[in-house]
């Protein structure tokens, strides 16, 4: 199989591998300082930005082309670690969970952590599969203003509570196999 999801990156990858995805509309800078920390922070390789075609919890409504998102992603990026890229198209997924576990066949090799704001942790519950999702790949949360411990409290963190990491355990553990911890008071939470 040639399936190459990302551009460029090898199937046999044994690289240290973020993820964010979403819908970047548009991207902005808080994507990229979330990927920015995650590089520091957790020792990763490399940040891959997954501009989604469509978000099934959101409206289509106002939502630009997907290569419009994609081009602007790229340009608010500007970062030799940080790919862009709309991979869901090629492995025909529409679900996070499902994304993953594609992405995981696919790069055999690569260590994968899921990064989100801290303002998605209450949504988690919304997604398909939200629980499999945290078996699937350990996932980092990163503060963001107005979202500290009160995103801690919702059912989605507290369900995985146990399992959570503080900001200074996090680095190097969170992209291995198990499910790291989640929420963090320094800038970056690992669930």
């Amino acid at each position: 199989m040639s399936l190459h999801p990302m551009p460029g990156v090898p199937r046999a990858t044994t690289r240290r591998i973020g993820l964010l995805g979403g819908s970047f509309n548009p991207a902005h800078d808080g994507h990229r300082h979330i990927s920015l920390e995650a590089l520091k922070r957790l020792g990763l390789d490399e940040v891959w930005w997954l501009v989604s075609p469509q978000n099934p919890l959101k409206s289509g409504d106002g939502m630009e082309p997907l290569a419009t998102r994609v081009a602007r992603a790229r340009q608010v990026a500007r970062h030799p670690h940080i790919r862009v890229g709309a991979p869901e198209l090629l492995l025909g997924t529409r679900y996070t969970l499902d994304t993953v576990q594609a992405l995981k066949r696919v790069y055999r090799g690569a260590k994968f952590v899921w990064l989100m704001g801290a303002d998605i942790l209450p949504q988690l519950v919304d997604w398909a599969n939200w629980r499999n999702l945290f078996a699937a790949v350990p996932i980092a949360a990163f503060a963001r203003p107005g979202w500290g411990y009160a995103a801690l409290a919702a059912p989605a963190p507290r369900t995985f509570e146990r399992f959570r990491l503080q900001a200074t355990e996090a680095r190097g553990r969170a992209p291995c196999g198990a499910p790291a911890g989640g929420g963090m008071p320094s800038r970056v939470g690992v669930k």
